[in-house]
């Protein structure tokens, strides 16, 4: 069975939630017998941690082609998933999966060519603070209802996703989740030596800064806290600059705050592994990976009370209102000011969320689904 993979930036990558998922996914199917291709984006470049994992436009057996496209804010998803999707309908796949409901605008292109189609939702886009209410969000919409019209399946990460489309449009989707892996723990270095951070010395946040994740409450909220803890911001701008020179000016006068900017490999596992506390303040979301990772490395977690956060964390986790920043406020000093409570929220998180998703079950879901198409 041959399969393209159309609607990320690059892979193997981890600037994304697609990203990443897709990293871990592809080489699995290609285990399972599936022939994978990724149609990367020719405006991105595979980042330092991937660069000796790559040979010949291969990657752990999936094929890497580029996708033309102009490096445009707004604009390059929009051609790159043109591109891919003619190239795709003119090549001999079994399915194109396309990732993201922008993309899926195109869908129509390789169903005119008989192709079968899936597409899988990390998330309700077109809610995306950062697309506004104008031609993006309203494009991202088009996708979705393109979707809807044309796929052969749609894959949800999510019950409430799940919902939503059956009450939108009395359209049935089937809900695979993400998965992690057991992470590789590591002691306070890297950090040590480029941020002055040590074990249990900062609380943490791990995300791209966009308005939806919800980083300036969790700013607002730390500017209020009594606490010697530092305030660590691990993530970059994703065609959301305004919004960080915003988030930038909040922290001005709070030398305790640190950004970081994009960070993977083993410096990242170690913000992973030493922080006192992981936040998750997000408005929206669709299955956070951050929110897998920071409980597959046994942190104590503090997260909004959004639907797709508590589904995955249950009671194992702490939540507090979502988009109120008094009640964060309120739930970080506690956890500052009593680290007993921190040490139960990291007994058996770790073994709670490994044993529930699994990459390799998902994988194996994912298949089979296309075999059912």
């Amino acid at each position: 069975m041959k399969v393209a993979m159309i609607g990320h930036k690059v892979i193997p990558s981890r600037r994304g939630g697609i990203e990443r998922v897709l990293t871990t996914l592809c080489p699995l199917l290609v285990a399972s017998g599936v022939e994978v291709t990724c149609y990367n984006r020719s405006s991105d470049k595979v980042e330092n941690e991937y660069v000796g994992t790559v040979k010949d436009n291969m990657y752990k057996g999936v094929k890497l082609k580029k996708a033309p496209t102009l490096n445009v804010r707004g604009f390059a998803a929009m051609i790159s998933s043109f591109t891919a999707a003619i190239s795709a309908s003119f090549k001999s796949y079994d399915v194109v999966h396309f990732h993201a409901e922008g993309p899926c605008a195109a869908m129509w292109i390789p169903k005119l060519f008989g192709k079968k189609c899936v597409a899988t939702v990390h998330g309700i886009d077109w809610q995306r603070e950062k697309w506004g209410k104008g031609f993006a969000s309203k494009y991202i919409k088009f996708g979705e209802k393109t979707m809807v019209k044309y796929a052969d399946e749609i894959i949800v990460l999510s019950q409430s996703a799940y919902d939503y489309f059956l009450n939108t449009y009395n359209r049935k989707t089937v809900i695979i989740p993400n998965g992690i892996d057991k992470p590789e723990k590591k002691e306070a270095k890297m950090i040590t030596e480029d941020f002055s951070l040590t074990k249990d010395s900062y609380i943490c946040i791990i995300s791209r800064l966009t308005a939806e994740k919800g980083v300036h409450y969790l700013i607002d909220a730390y500017n209020q806290l009594d606490t010697d803890k530092k305030l660590v911001i691990v993530g970059d701008t994703s065609d959301t600059d305004d919004y960080v020179a915003s988030l930038k000016e909040k922290a001005k006068n709070n030398p305790k705050i640190i950004f970081t900017g994009f960070e993977s490999g083993d410096e990242l596992k170690e913000l992973y592994t030493n922080a006192y506390v992981v936040t998750l303040p997000s408005d929206l979301e669709g299955m956070s990976l951050s929110l897998l990772e920071a409980m597959a490395y046994g942190n104590a977690v503090l997260a909004s009370d959004i639907p797709e956060n508590s589904s995955v964390g249950e009671d194992k986790i702490m939540y507090f209102k979502h988009s109120d920043t008094a009640d964060l406020k309120e739930k970080l000093q506690f956890l500052c000011d009593n680290p007993g409570e921190v040490e139960k929220l990291r007994c058996g998180v770790s073994e709670f969320i490994l044993s529930r998703y699994h990459w390799d079950e998902i994988a194996v879901k994912t298949c089979n689904l296309y075999k059912n198409i």
